[in-house]
This record gives C-alpha cells, sequence and structure tokens, in this order.
C-alpha cells in the first residue's frame, strides 16, 4: 500500500485468502495507514524486512492466525520466507489455485506442469501469483479495523528513502495492455517503434530476457519466468521467438498477438493471433 490504497496485488491476495472459508484480516502496517480500508492495522515508519518480520510474528500470536499469505511481489518474496523460517515452517510460494486450506496448487518447470502441494503445517505461510486471482472489490465493504501495537526496533538497518521512476506509462505487471520485444529488434534504439506504439495504446512496455541480455533494455522490463508476470487483457509480442522461460511469464494474457518472420517460432503456438513477417517492414507502425 502507500498509506492510501491497498497495491493491486494485495487485493488479489486478499481473494486468494477468501478461498480458504474463513474470515480474513488484512494487516497493514505504515505511517498514517488508519485510513486504509482493512481490520488490522499497525503505525511503523518503514516497511524494512526486518520490522515488520516481528511485527507480524507478533500479530498471528496475538490473534491466532492459521494461514499467512501476501502477493508475491519483489516485497512478498523477500518478507514471507524469513516470516517462515521464523515460525519454523516451510513456505508454499507463487500459488495460483488454493484447493482446500492446506491444499495448494503451483506452477513448476517454466510453466509446464502443475504442482499440487499439501501443506502440513501448524501455520501455512504462502505467496499467491496475482495473475491468477481477480481483485478484491474495494468499495463496500464494512470491516472494523483493530489497531495493534508496533514492535520495538531491532536496529539491523536503517530506512533512507525510496523513490519511484517517473513515467507516463502505466507499470508494466498491472498494465492491461502489454507491447514487448525481442532480440529480434536487433537494437535498443528500435524499441522506439514499441514505445510510439505504447504510447498511443496507452500500454507499459515488456522485453524479452535474450533483449535485456543483449543490452537493448534494462532488467526491470523483462517478461519471463525469471522477470515479470504479467496477464494483461492484451499482449503484443515483436520479434520474440517464445523460449519456455518467456511464456511462464505471459502465457495468461487475455489476448496475445504475435509478429515474427519464422512461423515455426513457439509464440505462435500460445498466440490467438499472429502475423508472419518482417517486423521492420509491417505497416503496424504507421
Amino acid at each position: 500500500h502507500n498509506n492510501d490504497k491497498l497495491t493491486p496485488i494485495t487485493l488479489n491476495a486478499i481473494t486468494a485468502a477468501s478461498k480458504l472459508g474463513g474470515e480474513v484480516s488484512c494487516l497493514v502496517a505504515g505511517t498514517n495507514c488508519a485510513k486504509v480500508c482493512c481490520l488490522i492495522f499497525v503505525s511503523v515508519s518503514s516497511n524494512l524486512i526486518e520490522e515488520l518480520t516481528p511485527l507480524i510474528l507478533e500479530t498471528q500470536k496475538q490473534f491466532n492466525f492459521t494461514h499467512i499469505c501476501a502477493g508475491a511481489s519483489a516485497f512478498g518474496k523477500n518478507l514471507l520466507p524469513r516470516v517462515a523460517a521464523k515460525l519454523d515452517v516451510a513456505p508454499v510460494s507463487d500459488i495460483i489455485e488454493i484447493k482446500s486450506p492446506d491444499t495448494f496448487v503451483r506452477t513448476i518447470y517454466a510453466g509446464n506442469a502443475l504442482s499440487t502441494v499439501k501443506c502440513n503445517e501448524p501455520i501455512k505461510v504462502f505467496t499467491v501469483r496475482g495473475t491468477s486471482f481477480e481483485a478484491a472489490a474495494i468499495e463496500g465493504g464494512s470491516a472494523a479495523s483493530e489497531e495493534v501495537s508496533s514492535t520495538s526496533p531491532c536496529g539491523v538497518s536503517e530506512w533512507l528513502e525510496q523513490s519511484l521512476t517517473k513515467s507516463d506509462r502505466p507499470e508494466l505487471t498491472s498494465a492491461k495492455v502489454v507491447v514487448s520485444g525481442g532480440r529480434g529488434l536487433k537494437s535498443g534504439d528500435n524499441f522506439k517503434l514499441l514505445y510510439d506504439l505504447a504510447d498511443k495504446l496507452n500500454a507499459a512496455v515488456g522485453a524479452s530476457r535474450a533483449a535485456v541480455d543483449a543490452g537493448y533494455v534494462p532488467n526491470d522490463m523483462q517478461v519471463g519466468q525469471t522477470g515479470k508476470i504479467v496477464a494483461p487483457e492484451l499482449y503484443i509480442a515483436v520479434g520474440i521467438s517464445g523460449a519456455i522461460q518467456h511464456l511462464a511469464g505471459m502465457k495468461d494474457s487475455k489476448t496475445i498477438v504475435a509478429i515474427n518472420k519464422d512461423p515455426e517460432a513457439p509464440i505462435f503456438q500460445v498466440a490467438d493471433y499472429g502475423l508472419v513477417a518482417d517486423l521492420f517492414k509491417v505497416t503496424i507502425w504507421d
């Protein structure tokens, strides 16, 4: 959250938690966060993992929670393994489905197989893939708020500041339209074709690992198993062959359009619409 509203992936995690069948509480930690719609809130001066972990442990002990979950964002992936270690339980990561309160489904082998995991731990700790669950409604609820006391600072590290890169385009993981480029673009300068198209579509711009490794674009644009997982309404893949690692990060997109000059490119196997052509000769950029 940003002390004003919950982030989209937190709303996805709330939906996932509701499928457990019990009462769902949302812990919101921060400064002036009481106005964020939640069940439990606490005032802390930073979002350092070292400071939040004892807070979560104390809250779990106070309310006797049986499950602790968070979105599988960089923040959630950093926080919950530490919480699980402190509780001496094994976490379940990046789940895409909840079968029962102790049984979860997650992808393995770059998304080519599904693993059903039964967790016998007394406290279940798991992260949720945001693209697999709808966002919970942010209005219409009637939950009461309850404040819990913060824990003493551990003093291991100090929060200095957080700054966000300013961009006129939507954030990659929450955009409704994503335009991604691969090594077929041949250079970073040619990504301007995608930037211009993205501006017309109000889209985010992504890239394959091959394009990132080639130095065309920074790694925060990477879509795939080792990058960001996206599931927009429309995903346009330009000059991307469709390596298994890339498909794992975008194959849940509602509509996939692929442009590649190789008719045998794996990307066409998951595409709803495909154009076999030289990307530099198509008229989509006009």
